[in-house]
């Protein structure tokens, strides 16, 4: 009734397939019980002060054990969609944070490096939940790279000289950061990137269920 209405749920029991289904539906956001007022304020914030334009989330294909979704090349599209996969989830804690922060540093990286922070671009998103294990497969639209190319990145510090890559940064202009791909190495168990550089695969393993050393 009313196109590109901004609608935040907020709701006292919540399952999997409830989030899902809201995402279909184009809600904004959904909180589930408890929840914080800080994220809901940032949440009101957010969908106040956005430019009027369609959800930018749509749901290719969803159950609560696989999700595959593509997601406009935008930051705060990211933070949205990253809120939304911690109302699957179901994660234990820290499980829960350490995915979620992984998530968002590569899903960054994918929509500013891969797509530009082109609104036109998408990336594609899927999330595995399976009995032992969550995994997120990312892909974005851009060329690829390589990580002995990304030089302004804390993963090419040098041992003895870790902040190397703040110097070069600042050089090139680009914004203070960097930390993405070696701060979600230290919190999933796998990080794997695909042939060209633009998809990469993000597997943690829940700790009653991580696989024995060799």
């Amino acid at each position: 009734m009313r196109p590109h209405t901004r609608l935040i749920i907020l709701a006292a029991d919540s399952t999997p397939a409830d989030v899902i289904a809201s995402m279909r539906e184009r809600a904004f956001s959904y909180l589930s019980k408890p929840f914080s007022f800080d994220t809901l304020a940032e949440m009101i914030r957010m969908a106040t002060e956005g430019p009027c334009w369609d959800d930018g989330i749509e749901v290719v294909s969803g159950t609560p054990e696989l999700i595959r979704i593509l997601a406009r090349c935008d930051l705060k599209t990211a933070d949205r969609l990253v809120h939304f996969f911690n109302e699957i989830a179901e994660l234990p804690d820290p499980e829960r944070s350490q995915v979620a922060t992984a998530l968002r540093e590569m899903l960054l990286n994918a929509i500013e490096h891969g797509g530009r922070l082109d609104p036109n671009q998408y990336v594609e998103i899927e999330y595995v939940r399976a009995r032992h294990m969550v995994a997120c497969h990312i892909t974005d639209p851009g060329v690829g790279f390589r990580l002995d190319e990304i030089h302004h990145a804390a993963i090419a510090n040098p041992a003895d000289d870790p902040m190397r890559h703040v110097a070069l940064r600042e050089e090139q202009g680009i914004r203070p950061g960097g930390f993405g791909v070696l701060l979600a190495q230290q919190l999933v168990d796998e990080l794997i990137y695909g042939q060209d550089g633009n998809e990469v695969l993000l597997i943690k393993y829940l700790q009653s269920a991580k696989p024995k050393s060799p």
